[in-house]
């Protein structure tokens, strides 16, 4: 990705860069910074570990004091870990800057964190001898075995490998049997805390439109867990068996208000009676089909409604009840959000902008963003791909509190976002990444991506990704290097944010918990700012 960030430009202190607190990816240990001055500015360089047993004090190209270059010049640190043990360690870079005065001085502290890792050397044992002992002492435990000795622990030797064998492919099939098992709930919750990775030694990056990064295009995409679409192997039958437990009686749902209709499908504000208690009601969303609908796409709504189906977390929205009985149409209920679908919320608040600037901040547009990133990071550490992330798939209330939900109903509801490409299958081809339009391959890697897009659909109001590309050539214009514009007012770090998602290669894209730290430091900065 061909990219910059400045911390100073025309005589002006980007504070917002200086108040990010970066981490340096671990196998990374050189950072490259560009300087020049327009006048004559003298510079001290100094360097701050909070832990030097993990890390040695960083090392610059340059010296310590001297005189900024007027030619462009690139300098280089070199932060190196000592292997010595763990730690995330804390780097302050400072730099001081003179202009005409001793008195006008300018200060710019870089802050950076980076995990070092004890280097794991094996132990070497080196025999020792009692040089005070002149006597030969017989030492039943040291004295060499017997040849039935030797035999015995021979056979004891081949009996242990043999069960260390049978155990370990025992638990790989066990493993493997597990990860078959739609949500588990096993999963272990925690996650490393680590900041955003950037996809090159250099400072955060921007994309600008039409601009290529020349990257060498990528045949095979290595991720941890591939999943392709099969829903269309899935019977009514079997759709509605998966959903039986939580059938309810067709009686204790009244429907109000169509809050979304498209061809076959619509999205009902409904109301629910308690079956412990008729008296009590709650709030539901509806999701049904018309009299027209097919059986494949009543299918299609049932099985892709079970996607969080079992998840518990603040920020997704899984169904709670379905109605399947015979002679009516299927229904699916989901918690109520009243102010609705977040990317027509989106596309409301901006025709409100006109006449209310304030009608909705940048802070409170990156407060949702971390909310659907936190979704996505649970999802994560479940194995859970959603492969459909997007602004149109989340929900929101008045409390601007953001809940990620499954795509059933989107292609009918959303049909301008979807495309198919010759293969009879209707895809969200702007938010895909590039393996996911060539292979048909998705990962968390690929939510990523998408996720990528839908901060993008945040920071734009609701508009639509790569409006002027032809849905054919997506999988050429990625390739090439090319991704959607920064939108206007939005500022580099968080573009940046965006630019590492959309690498090509899915390894080198952040992780969810990385984006969650990343876009939190970034909040709390923009709260400080304003």
């Amino acid at each position: 990705l061909d990219a910059e960030l400045s911390y100073v430009r025309n005589d002006v202190v980007n504070h917002y860069a200086l108040s990010f607190n970066l981490l340096i990816p671990s196998e990374t240990n050189n950072l490259h910074f560009t300087w020049h001055a327009k006048s004559k500015v003298e510079y001290k360089l100094g360097f701050q570990v909070h832990d030097p047993i993990a890390m040695a004090l960083p090392q610059a190209n340059i010296s310590l004091q001297g005189e900024v270059p007027r030619t462009l010049s690139v300098f280089r640190v070199e932060l190196s870990c000592t292997g010595r043990l763990d730690s995330d360690v804390t780097i302050l870079m400072q730099l001081n800057l003179t202009i005409n005065s001793s008195k006008n001085i300018t200060v710019l502290n870089f802050k950076r964190r980076k995990m070092c890792y004890k280097k794991l050397e094996p132990e070497v044992k080196s025999p020792t001898a009692d040089k005070n002992s002149s006597k030969t002492i017989f030492d039943p435990v040291n004295a060499a075995p017997t040849t039935s000795t030797r035999v015995f622990y021979i056979s004891v030797g081949v009996c242990c490998a043999v069960i260390f064998l049978v155990a370990i492919i025992l638990a790989v099939l066990h493993l493997h049997s597990m990860k078959r098992i739609e949500l588990d709930d096993s999963i272990s919750d925690s996650s490393s805390s680590q900041g955003l990775s950037q996809p090159s030694t250099q400072t955060t990056q921007y994309l600008r439109a039409d601009t290529p990064n020349n990257a060498t295009p990528v045949t095979s995409y290595p991720t941890l867990r591939i999943e392709k679409n099969d829903l269309k192997s899935v019977t009514l039958m079997e759709a509605k068996a998966k959903v039986k437990d939580i059938a309810i009686s067709r009686e204790r749902i009244t429907l109000k208000d169509v809050l979304q209709e498209g061809t076959f499908g619509r999205i009902f504000h409904g109301i629910l009676i308690e079956e412990k208690d008729p008296s009590k009601e709650k709030q539901v969303f509806v999701k049904t089909v018309k009299d027209q609908a097919s059986e494949v796409q009543v299918t299609m709504m049932l099985t892709e409604s079970c996607k969080l189906r079992g998840l518990h977390h603040r920020n997704l929205l899984p169904i709670t009840h379905v109605c399947i009985e015979e002679g009516e149409k299927p229904m699916v209920l989901l918690p109520y959000m009243n102010w609705g679908n977040l990317k027509l919320f989106l596309r409301q608040c901006k025709l409100v902008e006109a006449n209310n600037p304030q009608a909705i901040s940048q802070q409170d547009l990156v407060h949702m963003a971390i909310q659907i990133a936190c979704g996505m990071s649970y999802l994560a550490r479940r194995e859970v791909i959603h492969k459909d992330l997007a602004a149109r798939n989340c929900v929101i209330d008045d409390a601007l509190q953001v809940k990620i939900t499954d795509n059933a109903l989107s292609r009918d509801l959303f049909p301008m976002d979807y495309h198919c490409l010759g293969d009879n299958e209707n895809r969200p081809v702007r938010w895909m990444a590039l393996e996911s339009l060539v292979n048909n391959e998705f990962s968390s890697a690929s939510d990523v991506w998408a996720f990528g897009v839908t901060l993008w659909e945040l920071m734009t109001l609701g508009q639509t990704p790569y409006v002027d590309i032809d849905p054919f050539e997506m999988a050429a214009y990625l390739k090439d290097g090319y991704r959607i514009a920064q939108p206007i007012n939005c500022p580099d770090e968080l573009f940046a944010v965006m630019a590492c998602c959309w690498a090509l290669d899915p390894e080198e894209r952040p992780k969810f918990q990385q984006l969650v730290q990343c876009l939190t430091e970034f909040h709390a900065a923009l709260g400080a700012y304003v």
